[in-house]
């Protein structure tokens, strides 16, 4: 399941708190009720959102497995979903965050 997150802070530790307070939770939910992968997007950012966003993905995927979490950064539509269905079609990929362009990056 895909679950776009956002709108986010452009602070860095403003959207690292706001994911946690707002977003993190309704994350729990989905794998409390059994879904088996949650794929969070994220808008894209400047490079000091990278640490933080990681970082909850590999806690996450540690913590919940055998579910999966992983994530995408990018605003383009067609390369969003080219890569979470690669990422459902690639059963053993967990706490990843992907960055996609739409120029095959």
């Amino acid at each position: 399941m895909e679950l776009p997150v956002g709108p986010l802070p452009d602070d860095p530790l403003a959207a690292a708190a706001k994911f946690h307070a707002d977003w993190l939770p309704r994350v729990l939910e989905l794998l409390d009720a059994g879904e088996p992968l949650v794929t969070l997007v994220f808008a894209p950012a400047g490079l000091s959102h990278a640490g933080w966003r990681e970082s909850a993905v590999q806690l996450l995927a540690r913590e919940r497995t055998p579910a999966r979490i992983n994530a995408i950064c990018g605003d383009d539509p067609a390369a969003i979903s080219a890569t979470a269905s690669f990422i459902a079609s690639a059963p053993g990929l967990t706490g990843q965050y992907l960055v996609v362009d739409g120029n095959g990056a």
